[in-house]
């Protein structure tokens, strides 16, 4: 307000003034400029003292973007690496969540869902848990942990199962491996240079009896008892050397080579080397490859040690069986993997050693020895694969193998 009224009062003196001198016009342009700027800046100042007024906020639904978490949160539960079940207070029947969970209640894995949902709902929310369930492969272990939640006042149960058999084998198998290889050691250092001296005892005491058979009589029996008790001893020591060598077997197994191997002649050089026993017995073993021209990449001197092993288990289980029978039959199962069943007509194995059939050292046997079926597994998860117990409907025993 003040710099116009100063400009009028200005131009009322420049009026009065003589216009037409040069000068004159030259201070009314200067004049004109300094009110141009001074109303330029006056207007700038006015403009940012006013209240900045905020942009209302707009909230708009991204249908696309929820849409795109939504899908990205639902790939991840389905490929979770667990089976994921929900079990709700008004259904108790297990619900899958994931294609892990729904492949576990497809055929050929649970085999009692009775059972397994029955397991299922005993577990605790406090504590991990291991259930046991049964599977055409045979009987599994795994963990199972619980989650407890309400929604819409309804109360419902997240369930995590995750199947741990192969992993339980593989950690019991490595811990067999090193007591196994610590006994042997310590025992054969003891027993090596035992066997020794017994041996070197019992030459010098022969020699020593044929010098006293004309002396003494007397002492001629005694030195007989004695050499008597010194070869017990040799044939002892010997005995327990190859005893604790074929444990220590257990603890040596090469690693595996494997190589492109086609099973129908594998399958026929197994059946050249055992076939006439069976047949000796009124007995069959047969050999079936569906398709014949189905091949793995395997270690086939190991794969062939592991099914000859099962083989000879089959041949003593059938003992006393009239017209034993055996079968070798391999195929494709689920997933692309190579499933070999060996299954025989004999009395089967008692429910409650099959828990312990694959443990070193066990044997239900009177001359058993308790490697025969250690060795198999081993053999088997040297080349990536695990073998399952599992029983016959009516009678007999069958191990799978599975690559």
């Amino acid at each position: 307000m003040v710099i116009y009224i100063a400009a009028l009062m200005a131009l009322s003196a420049l009026t009065a003034m003589n216009l037409s001198s040069p000068r004159v016009i030259v201070i009314c342009g200067l004049f004109a400029l300094l009110c141009v700027e001074l109303l330029r800046r006056t207007i700038i100042q006015l403009r940012c003292r006013q209240p900045i007024e905020e942009a209302p906020i707009k909230l708009q639904y991204d249908g696309e973007a929820i849409s795109d978490s939504y899908s990205r949160l639902e790939a991840r539960l389905e490929h979770a690496p667990s089976a994921l079940f929900l079990m709700t207070s008004e259904n108790e029947l297990l619900a899958p969540l994931n294609n892990y969970a729904r492949r576990m209640l497809a055929p050929g894995r649970v085999t009692d869902l009775n059972d397994f949902n029955s397991a299922l709902r005993a577990v605790n929310n406090d504590r991990r848990n291991i259930i046991v369930f049964d599977t055409e492969n045979g009987q599994e272990r795994a963990l199972v942990t619980v989650n407890y939640f309400h929604i819409g006042g309804v109360e419902e149960r997240l369930i995590a199962v995750l199947p741990i058999e192969s992993e339980l084998e593989n950690a019991a198998f490595k811990a067999w491996q090193q007591l196994v290889h610590v006994l042997t050691h310590e025992i054969m250092n003891s027993l090596t240079p035992v066997a020794s001296l017994s041996r070197t005892a019992h030459d010098l005491m022969a020699e020593l009896q044929t010098k006293l058979a004309q002396e003494n009589q007397e002492v001629q029996e005694l030195g007989g008892d004695l050499s008597i008790a010194l070869d017990t001893i040799s044939r002892r020591s010997d005995s327990l050397a190859g005893f604790v060598s074929s444990y220590r077997s257990l603890s040596n197994v090469p690693a595996s080579l494997p190589q492109r191997t086609q099973l129908l002649q594998l399958f026929s050089r197994i059946s050249t080397l055992l076939k006439q026993s069976w047949q000796s017995r009124n007995g069959a073993a047969t050999f079936v490859v569906e398709p014949e021209s189905l091949e793995i990449m395997i270690d086939p001197g190991q794969l062939e040690q592991a099914i000859i092993n099962l083989l000879k288990n089959a041949e003593e289980a059938t003992a006393n069986t009239p017209n034993p029978q055996v079968s070798v039959y391999a195929r494709l199962a689920r997933g692309g993997r190579l499933r070999i069943e060996i299954s025989d007509n004999g009395p089967g194995i008692p429910d409650e050693l099959v828990a312990h059939i694959f443990t070193p050292f066990f044997t239900s046997r009177a001359k058993g020895n308790g490697i025969g079926l250690a060795m198999v597994r081993q053999l088997v998860h040297n080349n990536g694969g695990t073998v399952r117990y599992a029983k016959l409907a009516n009678s007999g025993a069958r191990f799978i193998m599975s690559f």
